[in-house]
């Protein structure tokens, strides 16, 4: 039976790139050491780490004035760095878009020298939607407005960035990074934790413009991205082997001819799906159009028992990680940079089986 792991993270991975490091995890290029084994001082992991940044930065077209850091303690972590970096004694403006926003705003809150304002909000409508944010909204004495650019537990995504005038914007991307359009350029600071589509759990990725560093005094060194940056992420040792898994990743990314292409295949995957419950009598989506995710698409058939029924068959036919998350219930499916096409095609047949098989004419 094919298995098709629909899992919003850690997330399916490259076939190709698991094969490789397979091939690679007992001697790696004839050093009679697995990666997992190599000094992060050495020769050969330095060529990692460095190429690995290289091809992030192609990748993505980030600016020379952008740090890129390879970092740990994932996005949560980075809910208390942002403010502690960039707002002690400022006002931090907040979009509550979902769950991670909302842990966001409370590490923010948390810290007494840092003012939070939300200013807007879509949970009075179930986080449904993205809520416009216009320039007149953003204070410009504001250390920056934080965003949230994909939630993957309610399946929103922002189709535009903001203007904010001076004001920098800072995005957890964790869920859709490398899988959008947005430009560098419009972000102040880009955090992202590596398990949806990069690499192995462990790894943060924070991309840095260099005049927000040193901002603050941080007391701790290992929460000081100039620090960090100073240290070009190895400060302490980093999560060796999620960074050689992540350079393996953008090396197939680019392969497969970079954004562009793997965006065109993730426009196509979705679109596949979203044509599927749009036409259907039993499945919706409980997001609105305009705000629709390409990455976390959730649909439910209105009733939790047969939502139940559907997850357990959807399980035995092979569906992993069909599931939606508890806070909201129903199904989502996470389509990742990695997951094949042909894993959509077999979850929109399984829909039509079972909608044939229990309503919805």
């Amino acid at each position: 039976m094919t298995v098709y792991n629909f899992s919003a993270g850690p997330a399916v991975m490259p076939t190709s790139v698991l094969k490789q490091a397979q091939s690679e995890l007992m001697d790696y290029q004839g050093s009679g050491m697995s990666v997992m084994e190599l000094s992060h001082r050495s020769s050969l992991f330095d060529a990692i780490l460095k190429d690995a940044k290289k091809r992030l930065r192609e990748l993505m077209n980030i600016p020379d004035n952008y740090h890129v850091l390879f970092l740990q303690g994932g996005a949560s972590l980075q809910f208390s760095m942002v403010p502690l970096n960039l707002a002690q004694n400022k006002k931090a403006l907040y979009v509550n878009t979902g769950v991670w926003s909302k842990k966001a705003i409370a590490a923010a809150k948390a810290l007494d020298n840092v003012e939070v304002e939300v200013i807007a909000s879509s949970e009075a409508d179930n986080f449904s939607y993205i809520p416009t944010i216009t320039p007149d909204m953003i204070d410009q004495k504001a250390a920056y407005l934080h965003i949230t650019t994909n939630n993957t537990i309610v399946g929103t995504a922002f189709q535009n960035i903001p203007d904010t005038g001076n004001v920098p914007i800072v995005a957890d991307m964790s869920s859709n990074i490398l899988a959008n359009n947005y430009n560098v350029t419009d972000f102040g600071l880009i955090y992202a934790g590596a398990q949806k589509n990069i690499g192995p759990a462990g790894l943060m990725v924070v991309i840095i413009r260099d005049d927000l560093l040193g901002l603050c005094e941080v007391n701790e060194p290992m929460l000081d991205y100039k620090v960090q940056a100073d240290a070009d992420s190895l400060y302490n040792t980093p999560p060796t082997f999620a960074i050689y898994m992540a350079q393996l990743v953008f090396k197939w990314l680019q392969e497969l001819g970079g954004i562009p292409e793997i965006l065109k295949q993730d426009q196509e995957k979705a679109q596949l799906l979203y044509d599927a419950i749009d036409k259907s009598k039993l499945f919706t989506s409980p997001i609105q159009s305009t705000s629709r995710s390409i990455t976390n698409i959730p649909f439910v058939t209105g009733d939790e028992k047969l939502d139940q029924k559907f997850n357990a068959e959807a399980l035995a036919a092979g569906f992993e990680n069909l599931k939606g998350h508890r806070s909201v219930g129903g199904m989502r499916a996470s389509l990742y940079n990695a997951f094949p096409k042909e894993g959509v095609k077999a979850l929109v047949a399984f829909m039509e089986k079972f909608e044939k098989e229990n309503g919805g004419a």
